[in-house]
């Protein structure tokens, strides 16, 4: 964590511009009070836990994040504590709560942090029905967005990953946010949640990027987490077009194909991985209609990043070439 800068001190309620600018005290103090309030996007947490460890990882993966003045407003208020005095000495647990209210078993005190981001994406899930929400990564390049819906074990996260740290630009690896009534997709830009073999993929493949403690057995593995590019943080207010569905799926020794898919089918299966597309009923129906209807929808099998790099750029480069084109016709 960062040294304590000259004069500070934890009644201090200016809020700095980011995370990082807190000192460690201040950092520590707020969020035993529960008044650490960070922003990801259009999403404000209210962040409480007396744990040290958390607030070291929060300094390291969240130090880009805009924070609010304590007392300011949160979308959620979401609290980490321990359970019981016995579990304090014997196998430590730790429980997460948003208002009151736990929506998960206890996990051991190591997990925290993983706990902590797990619950956050809960709580977006479960609440944030102003938006079409799915479960895919998404990023951008060029003001277009790729949406890649897959399911675990699929290398979803990890084509994400990769494709941030080689020129796009990160809006979720977990959630896609769409805004009713734009289409455009709003980000997130949160740390990636990587498991298993990725954490090494991708520590050889972006030997600069930061991670976040390597939890092993949590149900999905070992995770970690890792922290988001700067650029992709400070452009998050930035909304980006739909204009690819990815549906990717890692084969060992696989060469990239890169095949079309009948629209009717990329319609239900991100149908099916959207967290409240029935909820919103005749709504949910025709945005993601709309979302399908612009966008060029994709199987793609690969087991090289570099090569699915490669034809992501591609893609790019057509689409901006494709603008280019129409923009001079419309002048014309």
């Amino acid at each position: 964590m960062n040294p304590e800068p000259a004069n500070s001190s934890p009644s201090n309620t200016k809020a700095p511009a980011t995370l990082a600018h807190l000192s460690s005290s201040e950092l520590r103090a707020r969020l035993k009070r529960g008044e650490l309030v960070v922003r990801s996007g259009p999403i404000r947490m209210a962040i409480r836990c007396a744990r040290d460890d958390v607030a070291a990882t929060l300094w390291s993966l969240y130090g880009d994040y805009p924070i609010e003045a304590p007392g300011g407003f949160a979308d959620f208020h979401v609290h980490l504590r321990g359970t019981d005095l016995l579990r304090r000495w014997i196998k430590p647990q730790i429980i997460f709560e948003h208002d009151g209210h736990a929506p998960f078993l206890a996990l051991p005190q190591p997990q925290a942090f993983a706990l902590l981001e797990w619950g956050m994406n809960w709580c977006i899930a479960n609440y944030c029905h102003q938006y079409l929400m799915a479960h895919a990564a998404v990023v951008e390049k060029n003001g277009f967005a790729a949406i890649l819906p897959a399911p675990p074990g699929s290398g979803k996260s990890t084509l994400c990953a990769a494709l941030v740290h080689r020129g796009w630009r990160l809006l979720s690896d977990e959630m896609t946010l769409i805004d009713p009534a734009t289409c455009n997709i709003l980000g997130l830009a949160r740390p990636i949640n990587l498991k298993n073999a990725s954490i090494d993929i991708m520590r050889a493949y972006a030997p600069g990027a930061v991670f976040g403690p390597v939890v092993p057995d949590t149900k999905k593995g070992t995770v970690a987490h890792l922290r988001a590019p700067s650029e992709s943080v400070k452009r998050v207010d930035e909304p980006a077009r739909p204009r690819w569905i990815v549906f990717p799926k890692y084969e060992a020794g696989s060469a990239p194909v890169l095949t079309p898919m009948p629209k009717h089918s990329a319609f239900l299966q991100l149908a099916e991985n959207a967290f409240n597309y029935a909820a919103l009923g005749r709504q949910g129906f025709e945005v993601l209609g709309e979302v399908i209807d612009m966008s060029d929808c994709l199987n793609f099998r690969y087991s090289q990043l570099d090569d699915a790099i490669a034809i992501f750029d591609e893609l790019a480069a057509r689409a901006r070439d494709l603008a280019d084109v129409t923009e001079e016709a419309d002048v014309a």
